[in-house]
């Protein structure tokens, strides 16, 4: 071959190679519990402490707790488990639930799960996680915080068929958990819109509203009474051992849920770590 000529070639070669996509290097999930998946780099970042409550300080949500730890413990069994959505009122441990969940089965079977917690912008890159994630034996816990869709939002079209893994499918060592306020993930005014706008508007509100159903647990968490509320102030005040007089506790909590407009176990969370602090 001229000498020339293949120098052209080992400059084409050259040039198709850098147009290539590089090699991802293997997932290594034995180094933590926890991990968060940054995009950008393509990488699984892991977490040395999970921030989290203990199980059994979460009050006032027992039934969708004992739904959602009975279908983790399946998943960690290597049984089949569902998608879930843990949707509903703001501030009453839809996040704190999973977390907890998580160190629950950990604490029993140390090593059984992987928590990934990927943020919502980053959904779209969703597949490439899933195909490194199946060559793993671990079994990976997807964990999204607050996925929801605003007015003029298309991109829940390209994120039905990634939520069970496309044509391939979802991993059998991937479930995939996430927390919104929205019970179908959008604002309700987006779906209203559609039904006095489209030509067949029952189709076009069954197509918007198709996202959520790829979650096979739908688990509501509502606004919390009187009663739970002081309870999960007594729960936080117990674990952190404080001594104070029951009548002032109840006041200063109670004042405190007023100052706020709202009562949940987020309000009685920051209450008790002003309450320790001082």
């Amino acid at each position: 071959m001229p000498a020339d000529l293949s120098a052209l070639l080992l400059r084409l070669v050259t040039a198709v190679e850098r147009l290539a996509p590089p090699t991802l290097p293997a997932v290594d999930l034995d180094g933590a519990d926890a991990f968060v998946w940054e995009a950008p780099a393509q990488e699984l970042r892991p977490v040395a402490e999970v921030a989290r409550v203990p199980l059994a300080l979460l009050v006032g949500i027992d039934r969708v707790r004992d739904i959602l730890l009975a279908n983790t413990a399946r998943f960690a069994a290597g049984r089949p488990a569902n998608n879930a959505l843990l949707w509903g009122a703001r501030g009453m441990g839809k996040s704190s639930l999973i977390k907890a969940i998580h160190g629950e089965i950990n604490g029993e079977r140390p090593g059984a799960l992987a928590l990934i917690e990927i943020h919502r912008e980053d959904v779209d890159s969703l597949p490439r996680l899933l195909q490194r994630l199946a060559r793993c034996e671990r079994r990976c816990l997807l964990f999204c915080d607050d996925l929801s869709f605003d007015s003029g939002d298309t991109t829940y079209k390209s994120r039905k068929a990634v939520l069970e893994g496309g044509i391939e499918g979802r991993p059998d060592n991937v479930l995939f958990y996430a927390t919104s306020n929205r019970r179908h993930l959008m604002p309700r005014d987006m779906i209203e819109n559609e039904r006095q706008t489209a030509i067949h508007p029952g189709e076009a509100v069954e197509e918007k509203v198709s996202l959520s159903d790829r979650f096979g647990l739908w688990l509501g968490f509502h606004p919390c009474s009187q009663d739970d509320y002081l309870a999960m102030v007594r729960g936080y005040v117990d674990h952190f051992g404080l001594a104070i007089a029951p009548e002032q506790l109840r006041r200063e909590a109670l004042e405190w849920a007023q100052t706020r407009g709202a009562r949940s176990g987020r309000v009685a969370w920051q209450y008790v770590q002003d309450l320790l602090g001082r």
